[in-house]
C-alpha cells in the first residue's frame, strides 16, 4: 500500500517539477511553508513522518486519543471565537511562518476516538439486559462535536466528510440494530428542529456562497457567476485527450482557481491525459481495497473500525473532490488525497495511513498484546 501511495506522490512531484522556469509556480503558492511541514514530517515526509505513529502500539491510543481530541477541540473553538475568515470559512490558525488547519486533523482523530469507544463499550453495547443510551450518548457526542463546530465555521466540505465518516462508523458499529434505528430517528428529528430554528433566525441554513455551489448541473451556462472553476476544469480535461499535452504545457493552469489543491486533477488530466488519469483511479481502488482488507482481518475492535474509518475518509475525499470537479455534486473545496498540495491535510492523511500500517503490523504479529 505504501508503494502505491508513493506512485501517486511521484505523479504530483513530476507535475510540479514540470512547470516552466519562467512561469510563476502556480502549483505551490504557499511554498514558503514547505520547510516547516518537512521539519514536522521528517526529511522525507512520506517515510519519517509516519515513523513515530507506526511504532506506538494501538493499545496506547486510549490515552493519546483523548489528549489529541481535547487539543483539536480547543483549537476549533478558538477558531470559532477569534479566527479570521479565509476563503469564506474559519479554517486556519496562522503562526507566522506556517498555517495550521485543525479541521484536517479532526478527521483521523475522530475516527480513532470513536473506534476506541466502540471497543471500550463493546460488551455493554451488546448486552440486551442493560440500558445503552448513556454509552451511545457518549459516542454521539464524540462523533458529532467536530462536524457541528466545523459547520459553524462555514466549512461545508469538511463538515460533510466528518459527518459521513461518523455515520458509516456508527451504522457498521457493534451497537444493536434497534438502538441504531432509534438513534437515527432521534437524530433526524433533532436535525429538522435545528434547521427550523436556524432558518427562522437567519433565513437560510447555508451562506450565499455555499448555496451558489449547488448550481452545478450546467456550470458553463453560468460561467462568470459560479461555473468559472468547473467549466475551465472541463476544458482542461478535454484538452488532455488520451495522452495529454505534455508535462508543464498546461494552458488552463493560469485560469483555474486553486489549480494546486481543489482542481489539481484537471491539470494532471490535461498534462498526462486519460491513460494516466485512469491509473490514478486504479491506484485509489487498490489502496481502498487493501485498507478494507486490513479492516476485515484486524484482530482488535479498534483496529477494525479505525481501518474502516480511514478507508471511508480517503474515499469521501476522492468522491467529493472529483464529484465537484466533474460537475455531479457541489464543489466544496476538498483536497484530493496524495495529489493536492497542502501541509495540514498531507500530514493528517499520512498519519492516518501510518495508523493503518500499525494495525496491519499487530495483525501479522499475534504476539503483540491487544
Amino acid at each position: 500500500m505504501k508503494k502505491i501511495a508513493l506512485i501517486l506522490l511521484m505523479i504530483t512531484l513530476l507535475t510540479i517539477t514540470g512547470c516552466k522556469d519562467n512561469k510563476k509556480n502556480l502549483y505551490l503558492p504557499e511554498a514558503k511553508n514547505d520547510k516547516v511541514y518537512t521539519t514536522i514530517g521528517g526529511e522525507d515526509e512520506t517515510h519519517q513522518g509516519e515513523g513515530y505513529t507506526i511504532t506506538v502500539p494501538t493499545k496506547k491510543y486510549h490515552a493519546y486519543g483523548a489528549f489529541c481530541y481535547i487539543g483539536i477541540t480547543v483549537a476549533l473553538i478558538y477558531l470559532s471565537l477569534y479566527g479570521t475568515v479565509q476563503k469564506g470559512s474559519y479554517n486556519w490558525i496562522n503562526f507566522g511562518i506556517f498555517s495550521f488547519q485543525p479541521s484536517e486533523f479532526s478527521k483521523p482523530i475522530m475516527i480513532v476516538c470513536v473506534s476506541l469507544l466502540f471497543e471500550k463499550f463493546l460488551s455493554k453495547l451488546r448486552n440486551k439486559k442493560i440500558n445503552h443510551y448513556d454509552f451511545i450518548g457518549i459516542i454521539l457526542f464524540v462523533g458529532c462535536l467536530f462536524p457541528i463546530i466545523v459547520f459553524l465555521q462555514k466549512d461545508l466540505g469538511t463538515t460533510i466528510i466528518l459527518f459521513l465518516i461518523f455515520v458509516v462508523l456508527f451504522m457498521s458499529s457493534p451497537i444493536l440494530r434497534i438502538d441504531k434505528l432509534r438513534t437515527v430517528v432521534l437524530g433526524i428529528i433533532l436535525i429538522i428542529i435545528a434547521c427550523i430554528i436556524v432558518i427562522s433566525k437567519n433565513g437560510s441554513i447555508l451562506t450565499k456562497t455555499q448555496l451558489s455551489r449547488f448550481d452545478f448541473f450546467d456550470p458553463c451556462s453560468d460561467y462568470e457567476a459560479g461555473g468559472y472553476q468547473i467549466c475551465n476544469g472541463f476544458i482542461a480535461i478535454n484538452d488532455g485527450g488520451l495522452l495529454g499535452v505534455g508535462i508543464g504545457k498546461s494552458k488552463q493552469i493560469s485560469y483555474i482557481p486553486e489549480s494546486h489543491t481543489d482542481s489539481v486533477f484537471a491539470i494532471i488530466a490535461e498534462e498526462y491525459g486519460f491513460l494516466v488519469s485512469s491509473v490514478i483511479f486504479i491506484c485509489y481502488i487498490i489502496i481502498l481495497y487493501r485498507i478494507l482488507k486490513i479492516s476485515a482481518n484486524a484482530n482488535t475492535v479498534r483496529g477494525r473500525y479505525i481501518s474502516l474509518g480511514v478507508a471511508v475518509y480517503i474515499f469521501l475525499h476522492v468522491l467529493v473532490n472529483l464529484g465537484g470537479l466533474f460537475g455531479v455534486m457541489p464543489l466544496t473545496g476538498v483536497p484530493l488525497p496524495f495529489l493536492s498540495y497542502g501541509g495540514s491535510f498531507t500530514i493528517a492523511l499520512i498519519c492516518a495511513l501510518a495508523i493503518v500500517q500499525r494495525i496491519h503490523i499487530e495483525m501479522k504479529n499475534k504476539k503483540i498484546k491487544v
